[in-house]
């Protein structure tokens, strides 16, 4: 799956917010780019070192998150349901 798919579950909506990826007590900063029920896409400086599995905190709001795609500055989440 790519950010170019159309066969989302939910319909993206074009973002550009501030957040982290918090993991094993790191954070690392990245910006919401498009974001949905379902998942979301995320600027980051490099996918290197980012894990599978993450939480997403923005504006107050944490989300347990697994990456199903990453690209040179970008990668693609689900959110976890709980």
């Amino acid at each position: 799956m790519n950010e170019d798919d159309d066969n989302r579950i939910a319909a993206r909506h074009r973002v550009l917010k501030g957040a982290k990826i918090e993991f094993g007590g790191s954070a690392i900063d990245c910006t919401i780019r498009n974001l949905s029920d379902t998942g979301a896409a995320l600027d980051v400086t490099s996918p290197v070192g980012i894990p599978t599995d993450f939480t997403l905190v923005a504006e107050g709001i944490r989300r347990p998150c697994r990456v199903v795609w990453r690209k040179e500055k970008r990668i693609g989440i689900t959110f976890d349901t709980v």
